[in-house]
């Protein structure tokens, strides 16, 4: 449907299998029970190796990639403009942009590339040059265009030529006094003596008009015939033609084509205002992404933007949020973590609940819906739920985890095992990677009392030669890393799959100290062995945040 309302679900920053995969089945649980919006799946992130391994696994396509969810030109409402081109008259522009109430015309070329502008002001400056009587031929103004202005036809001479030499004169005298005037090439506006236009013809002029509807005589059409004389007839009076005639020139004449300000549709309205501001114009043409001019915005727009609306999936941190969350209208949350910092202006469905993995909640929501829920969508959220869990030895599992993975292998036809071991060994092999790209893999930033901003990266793995390997890359990029993003306080997470086990490391002042507090634990060879901690957000956040509020004056 034409009409459809675009709705983003999407996840948080550095995706995981989870936030991926529960935003694909999101937007086919939607999209199979509402008609009025269709929903799309996006990413806040890179998608990492093992992720990327499951959508290739069930034939997948990962969602686009979103990085910024703030307003952008397209969410405006775009004046469309007329179709318009540099050949035209002022007069046909004046009257396009009356019709459609407009102050500024694009002109396009034919395959809609904008080629120039005019204004209403630029049209009002040409009226208000009456001393120029070389205007026409200046410009080049095609006769036919001239005819038509002034209300006219062409009823002798090539209507398709151009006027390009000569002055515009309105000849009232009588002959004699017309030779003192009267130059050749030029442009003469008459009545209805004969004896006038005989004359205007032996001074070889380019063009007769000849007001009032009056006919001319055939003598005179054979005359102008044979010295190529270009003859108009108006049902004006000659101050009437004389008024209206400027009018028939090109726009071409006096389009601006040079430093033209330009928006694209995929700009974001915050990096447009302060140039809208600086050159205050009162339209600017819009440029879509295939080049084309498809209309204008003024200042006024801002009023008015539609601001892009999201589903938010496997979070509710504003931290963790795709940039720019605060200009979209959050419509939905669907989450197993704790809850965040994220405000919305109005009431919204908020749906959070206490189990591993959002995967889970999607299969519960699946059933509420009594959907069938599709071979593909089952094997990506049981993914989900191996993943989130490290399957289902992490204290975060609960008896709904394991039950809807169970059921959601039935349907997708795999071994969770089996599926288990391939999915941690695709997902573990970083050997290519740079230490930048394993630390935000998995990472998330948190805020803690005080104001303290830390941030905490994970690697699971069930190969502890391969844990040893990462951990010495990790540590010198740790201490270059932190005091970016605001962050003063860096944590990477090495966890053993198969020993049930996390390696902390840690850098920052006051990294350390708190990380002690929160453990109860020494470290050793400047890390901490946690047993049986794998879990971020169970285990680890939950004591580090509590540490933090302790007395300052220990550690911080």
């Amino acid at each position: 449907m034409k009409n459809q309302e675009k709705i983003f679900v999407i996840g948080h920053k550095n995706p995981d299998t989870d936030s991926i995969c529960s935003a694909i089945a999101y937007c086919d649980i939607k999209n199979r029970t509402t008609q009025e919006s269709r929903y799309i799946p996006k990413r806040a992130g890179q998608i990492n190796e093992e992720t990327e391994y499951v959508l290739n696994r069930f034939g997948v396509h990962p969602p686009g990639y979103l990085s910024n969810i703030g307003t952008q030109v397209k969410d405006m409402d775009i004046r469309l403009s007329p179709e318009a081109n540099k050949s035209m008259s002022l007069k046909n522009a004046w009257d396009l942009m009356q019709e459609n109430s407009i102050v500024s015309l694009p002109i396009r070329e034919k395959d809609g590339t904008l080629e120039g502008l005019i204004t209403i002001g630029d049209i009002a400056k040409t009226y208000m040059d009456t001393t120029d009587s070389y205007l026409l031929s200046r410009a080049r103004t095609q006769y036919q265009r001239i005819a038509e202005t002034i209300g006219g036809k062409v009823i002798e001479g090539n209507a398709h030529g151009y006027f390009i030499q000569g002055k515009i004169m309105v000849a009232t005298a009588n002959p004699d006094k017309m030779k003192e005037y009267v130059e050749e090439n030029d442009m003469v506006i008459m009545g209805n003596r004969e004896e006038d236009h005989l004359q205007a013809i032996e001074q070889n002029v380019s063009c007769i008009i000849v007001g009032m509807g009056i006919e001319v005589t055939e003598k005179v059409l054979k005359l102008a015939h044979e010295k190529d004389i270009v003859i108009i007839s108006s049902p004006y009076d000659t101050f009437t033609i004389s008024r209206l005639i400027n009018q028939s020139i090109p726009v071409k004449y006096i389009m601006k084509t040079d430093t033209l300000v330009t928006f694209n549709t995929e700009d974001f309205t915050d990096d447009i205002q302060e140039v809208m501001i600086k050159h205050r114009h009162r339209a600017f043409p819009v440029i879509n992404k295939k080049g084309k001019c498809i209309g204008t915005i003024s200042r006024r727009n801002f009023l008015d933007m539609h601001r892009k609306k999201v589903v938010l999936v496997d979070h509710n941190e504003k931290d963790q949020a795709v940039d720019n969350i605060d200009k979209a209208d959050i419509m939905e949350i669907i989450d197993h973590h704790k809850l965040g910092t994220l405000q919305t202006m109005q009431p919204i469905s908020f749906r959070n609940q206490p189990v591993g993995c959002t995967g889970t909640i999607m299969y519960q929501m699946y059933g509420e819906q009594k959907l069938e829920i599709p071979p593909k969508i089952a094997g990506l959220l049981c993914a989900a739920i191996i993943s989130d869990t490290l399957m289902f030895r992490s204290p975060t599992c609960t008896l709904q985890d394991k039950m809807a993975a169970g059921a959601l292998a039935l349907i997708a036809d795999i071994s969770i095992e089996e599926f288990a071991r391939e999915m941690f060994k695709a997902g573990s092999n970083l050997k290519d990677k740079s230490p930048e790209e394993i630390f935000y893999q998995d990472y998330k930033k948190f805020i803690a009392e005080g104001d303290i901003c830390f941030g905490v990266g994970q690697i699971s793995s069930m190969d502890a030669d391969e844990l040893r390997e990462i951990k010495e890359r990790l540590i010198p990029f740790m201490v270059s890393e932190c005091g970016r993003h605001g962050v003063s306080r860096v944590y990477f997470m090495l966890t053993n799959i198969m020993e049930q086990s996390t390696e902390l490391l840690f850098y920052g002042e006051g990294s350390e100290e708190m990380a002690v507090n929160a453990f109860k634990m020494q470290p050793e060879n400047g890390t901490i062995y946690l047993k049986g901690v794998v879990s971020r957000k169970k285990q680890l956040i939950p004591p580090l945040m509590e540490a933090a509020q302790m007395s300052g004056s220990d550690y911080v």
